[in-house]
């Protein structure tokens, strides 16, 4: 049996499996997609109402769309196995460029890495919307050199489902020489859905994804929450645990907790310019793309974990495209961040959904999960960093084999 045949069985046992495990885990694994996808679609077609026209929304107004799509499928079971249909033929577009003829060592280790990464995230991998954006990201990180305005289109449709591909969509207009076509195709994009969104009757809510981030409270996974939740675990007066009924996510309160919050987004938005900075600073030193891009990249996307107020479970799923590409150009050099990053997607699913009952009870085992997993993330994001401060100034001699992406 052929290398790609093994590849594509375990692809398809892959996301059976992951599948099947939302139906049967706690936690409710698929509970967005049940409370919160389905209605939102249903509503749509049915002239009820289009959230991020008709209301404010915490999503872009493209992240419609694939929830729209899954509804194509639903007379098979229902609308859950429809969504997990949905992102499997995603996954599966962007998992056969990825691969394709088997050839490459390189491709195949990022193949094999991103279905186990798969598998040790769960489902919250599969039924969430960063589900379609990370399988749009890793065919755009593919596409970037050879095809860069159908790169920069995926990561700019990508980015109006869900902003974190803009990292890797500036990420790339750092790296790359062709910045014309990255900036011109996600342009095209973003004026088609403003154009769409205000001639919609939109014209109020149509940044009302960024607003609605601003003024969020700390979100109990996220790492600076950290402080405040063993609080609550050590039942010091004044912390505890709650639920947000309005954004339908359990945050933490605590003694000048509104401060951090206010804190949070400028320190977010400080971390970015400087990591966007030393990529900058590389590329005008003359940097090769193939050897900027995945670093940035990855540093970028995980400074936007690490410093987000937001932590939810899912966004681990960002750090994907970036891994799978380090992997593509260098796998030598990327499979110690690869395995740190698979570590960090076996924990992250012990704590959603496996232990998250615990968690919200304050119990101190899921905590210490919680702050592990955390901890390895600001220790994957030095990593980042330090092989971003190293990137070589000139083309080396000899590059892998691995390096023509599509």
């Amino acid at each position: 049996m052929s290398r790609r045949a093994v590849l594509w069985i375990g692809f398809a046992i892959v996301h059976l499996v992951v599948g099947v495990l939302g139906f049967v885990l706690p936690g409710e694994a698929m509970g967005d997609v049940t409370n919160v996808y389905g209605p939102w679609s249903t509503a749509a077609m049915e002239g009820r109402g289009i959230v991020g026209i008709s209301q404010a929304w915490v999503y872009p107004q493209l992240a419609l769309v694939p929830m729209i799509l899954a509804q194509g499928f639903t007379w098979i079971a229902g609308y859950e196995v429809a969504w997990a249909i949905l992102v499997t033929l995603c996954d599966a577009l962007a998992f056969a460029l990825l691969v394709g003829k088997a050839r490459s060592r390189g491709r195949i280790a990022g193949a094999w890495f991103w279905l186990a990464f798969i598998v040790l995230l769960g489902p919250v991998g599969l039924y969430r919307l960063d589900g379609v954006t990370v399988a749009l990201s890793v065919a755009a990180c593919l596409w970037l050199v050879g095809r860069p305005w159908l790169a920069s289109i995926l990561l700019a449709v990508a980015t109006w489902i869900k902003v974190w591909p803009a990292a890797l969509l500036a990420a790339a207009v750092i790296a790359i020489r062709r910045r014309v076509a990255l900036v011109a195709g996600a342009l095209i994009v973003s004026a088609a859905t403003l154009t769409a969104v205000i001639a919609a009757g939109g014209g109020r809510h149509v940044l009302g994804f960024v607003t609605g981030q601003t003024d969020r409270g700390l979100q109990l996974e996220a790492p600076v929450s950290a402080y405040y939740l063993w609080r609550a675990v050590l039942g010091i007066p004044g912390s505890f645990i709650y639920y947000d009924r309005d954004l339908l996510t359990f945050q933490v309160a605590g003694p000048q907790i509104d401060a951090v919050i206010t804190v949070m987004t400028p320190l977010l938005v400080l971390a970015v310019l400087g990591v966007a900075v030393l990529g900058a600073y590389k590329a005008w030193r003359g940097a090769v793309f193939l050897r900027l891009f995945p670093p940035l990249a990855l540093s970028l996307v995980l400074a936007f974990v690490v410093f987000n107020k937001v932590g939810s479970p899912q966004y681990i799923a960002w750090i994907v495209a970036p891994l799978v590409l380090g992997l593509v150009v260098d796998r030598r050099r990327w499979w110690r961040p690869a395995w740190l990053g698979l570590g960090i997607a076996f924990l992250t699913q012990l704590v959603y959904p496996t232990m998250y009952g615990a968690l919200l009870n304050a119990g101190a085992i899921p905590t210490a999960v919680l702050t592990l997993r955390n901890a390895l993330l600001v220790v994957l994001l030095a990593w980042a960093i330090v092989r971003l401060a190293r990137v070589p100034r000139r083309v080396p001699a000899l590059l892998p084999a691995a390096i023509p992406l599509a």
